[in-house]
């Protein structure tokens, strides 16, 4: 193995004026130890102060003088090192999504940091017992007491835990060394993994698929098997066992030897998703997830790195799992949203999916009952392979879906939060022990306070957003965590007619409890998850019955199976329908369409009771049928004619400063580069902006856009790097941030 004289190191530091590499000498002495992706320490700057940093090259040559080139001073041993392609695609990252080197770098690790090894130690016998005997007997002569109590401890015992001999024999290390040296005892060590997965039972005996799913995993197999390697997306119903049609696929994969990841849209998933994967594949499954510890992530970032599982299951992060020999990465329930980062650089996992897989030979499964119609467009191209599951796994029939309109109930006199219908039919499934889920897309006890009298509403006086009410008499921003107390008169008028407006889940909660006293309630939103294990803590309690109703946001309509549900409520299914995002409308039915789908998955009949203000609108509509094609045929004409994505390619800039004149100055600038940029290409992009943002002000941070259109992706891509430039050497630009973000999956 021939080794190489220097390395271009990436310093460990998130800031755009170092965003560049830096060559270092390699001392013979590393020589075996610097490779691709190792980390290591380095004298940095005129006062050579340490710093980490990472290889991302090797050469021969030096490009500058070889006498202002300094040597690294250590690799830093034990910490994962990251592959090659890794790295190659942290530069793919950061050239197509925007950001740093090194911010990208990050994103690839499995980890950001090295953590304590934790290790189980063993005294082993090595002397003959007739020896050990005699040995016994002289220190009892001897009476050295404790020595005495370890060597019958191993009279009667060979093999001896390590910290509970020192801890119940009361024994001191002097007394360890005196065994090893007399050559009584050697110490064995064996690493011992932190393992964020409770051991299942494995007594479900394994399912049988129907036809659909039969065809769908002879078919992808048959490819596959052939080196075949076209991405596919099977959309299927809800209910309609992709899951079983993944386990088999990948079965099949990881008994050729390679490794798969299987992508989830977030944490909640986890429960299930590694209880039934769990009972297929055993103890080579893991799992990655933001709420583990850096001690249980590293842990599984080595064991996959050793070859240990075949199978990390997680959100986002996951698709970095540093399997040497990927052969499958699956991305199921593709359409979500969280597949986006919100920090830079502004990936989305499916796009990184598909690099990885093209640069490990390895295939791509997409699944979702709603796909994104980025997706969907791409099956009609001919760019992926569509498979379609149209019946649910287990012969159970669609739900009964009831559209209701509020505006009718208000008529009615009917001003509770539960229309007649939902009422009716709540009080029927609990007489008969069946259970219930209530879904609302908002979260807090209510919503925005505001002032009937003047119309001032509450707001953070950080983030320019509407405060929200608690139940705890607070009220809080959800932005940066400022909270204060609720007024009782206006701040500005002083009418004591203010009040919470809106419905959230803790107020949902509460109505439930008071209208159905003997039902037993589960509330699932981000306040009571926050802590590790809460969302394990609560699906479980609703799958075992310990609940009657489970009243929750968007997580609990994603991916669950719980026999037992026959009946789901949605209570306002057009909060997100004017939410001011092109995708609103597609979110809406993306949600109506998986809510809908937990009710009736098993043998109980299921309804479901949609609670809208909008009854006539296509994405309520076809939702209720469950009739995508049509969803997708009337969404596509909307986007076609306002040239928003998939129809075309939409970049944000957002422009960030802690003072607002340098925020207005710096994007009046950029909006000027731009029409030069256009002029002298003779570009087709179109310019929107530049306004203040949506949030125009967090956290203290005042915020401005510009959003670009144009049907040619790579014509956006030559136009952020043109940018990048242009805002890295403009003096205009100090004390501001510059991000991008490639279609954007939310409102800013």
């Amino acid at each position: 193995m021939s080794f190489h004289n220097y390395a271009d190191i990436i310093i460990d530091i998130s800031h755009e004026n170092l965003d560049k590499t830096y060559q270092y000498a390699i001392p013979d002495e590393l020589s075996s130890l610097a490779l691709i992706g190792a980390p290591v320490v380095v004298p940095f700057g005129l006062g050579n102060r340490t710093i980490n940093g990472y290889i991302v090259g090797l050469s021969n040559e030096p490009k500058i003088s070889v006498d202002k080139i300094k040597p690294i001073s250590s690799v830093i041993e034990g910490a994962p090192v990251i592959e090659s392609h890794l790295i190659y695609l942290a530069y793919w990252i950061k050239e197509t999504f925007g950001g740093t080197i090194n911010d990208a770098l990050k994103t690839v690790m499995p980890v950001k940091k090295a953590v304590r090894i934790k290790e189980q130690r063993r005294i082993v016998l090595i002397k003959k017992i007739d020896e050990l005997r005699q040995i016994y007997e002289e220190q009892v002569k001897k009476n050295n007491r404790a020595r005495v109590r370890i060597l019958e401890a191993l009279l009667n015992q060979n093999v001896l835990d390590y910290d509970k001999a020192l801890q119940v024999l009361n024994i001191s290390k002097p007394v360890i060394t005196w065994l090893i040296d007399n050559e009584i005892i050697r110490i064995e060590s064996k690493q011992i993994y932190r393992n964020p997965i409770e051991k299942q039972s494995s007594t479900q005996s394994r399912v049988t698929l129907n036809e659909e799913q039969e065809s769908i995993v002879e078919n992808i197999l048959r490819d596959y098997n052939k080196g075949k390697r076209h991405t596919c997306l099977i959309h299927g119903v809800t209910g309609s066992g992709k899951t079983e049609v993944y386990m088999d696929i990948i079965s099949e994969v990881i008994s050729s030897g390679k490794q798969v990841i299987v992508l989830i849209p977030e944490i909640a998933l986890t429960y299930q998703t590694v209880n039934r994967f769990y009972v297929r594949f055993g103890e080579r499954i893991s799992i990655l997830n933001s709420r583990m510890s850096d001690g249980e992530r590293y842990d599984q970032s080595l064991r996959a790195k050793n070859g240990e599982i075949d199978i990390m299951i997680g959100p986002r992060s996951a698709l970095f799992t540093p399997f040497r020999n990927l052969g499958l990465i699956i991305v199921d329930e593709e359409h979500e949203g969280s597949y986006k980062s919100e920090s830079t650089p502004k990936y989305h996992a499916v796009e990184v999916a598909l690099k990885r897989a093209e640069l490990t030979d390895a295939f791509v499964i997409l699944g979702s009952a709603t796909p994104s119609l980025e997706s969907y467009s791409k099956c009609a191209r001919g760019d992926y392979k569509l498979y379609t599951l149209t019946k649910r796994a287990k012969e159970a029939n669609p739900p009964k879906v009831w559209i209701v309109d509020l505006r009718d109930e208000l008529k009615q006199k009917n001003r509770s939060i539960f229309s007649r219908k939902l009422k009716e039919l709540i009080e029927e499934k609990l007489n008969k022990r069946e259970q219930i889920m209530l879904f609302i897309n908002r979260r807090g006890f209510s919503g925005f306070v505001s002032c009937r009298s003047c119309g001032h509403v509450m707001r953070c006086s950080h983030c320019d957003i509407s405060l929200t009410s608690h139940i705890n008499n607070k009220l809080l921003c959800h932005y940066c965590g400022y909270e204060e107390g609720m007024p009782t008169i206006c701040p500005t008028c002083g009418s004591k007619y203010i009040a919470a407006f809106g419905t959230g889940t803790q107020k949902v909660e509460e109505i439930v409890k008071r209208e159905f006293p003997h039902a037993r309630v589960l509330r699932m939103d981000t306040d009571t998850t926050k802590n590790k294990g809460g969302h394990q803590r609560i699906l479980s309690a609703f799958s075992n019955h310990k609940a009657d109703i489970l009243v929750g946001t968007q997580m609990i309509v994603k991916g669950h199976d719980f026999p037992l549900v026959s009946l789901v409520g949605i209570i306002a299914a057009d909060l997100s329908l004017y939410a001011g995002d092109f995708r609103a409308s597609e979110r809406t039915f993306q949600l109506l369409s998986q809510a809908a789908g937990r009710a009736g998955r098993d043998a109980i009949p299921g309804e479901v009771v949609i609670q809208t203000y909008h009854p006539e609108h296509y994405s309520i509509t076809t939702a209720a049928e469950g009739n995508y094609e049509e969803f997708y045929e009337q969404e596509m004409l909307y986007r076609r004619l306002m040239q928003y994505p998939p129809a075309a390619h939409i970049l944000l800039l957002l422009v960030t400063s802690k003072e607002e004149e340098r925020a207005d100055r710096a994007v009046a600038f950029m909006a000027e580069a731009i029409k030069d940029y256009i002029k002298t290409n003779k570009s087709t992009l179109q310019i929107i902006g530049p306004a203040p943002a949506g949030l125009a002000k967090a956290k203290d941070i005042y915020r401005r856009v510009i959003y670009s259109k144009d049907e040619d992706y790579d014509q956006l891509v030559r136009f952020k790097n043109y940018l990048e430039g242009y805002f890295s050497y403009s003096e205009q630009f100090v004390g501001c941030n510059l991000q991008f973000d490639f279609n954007p999956m939310s409102s800013y």
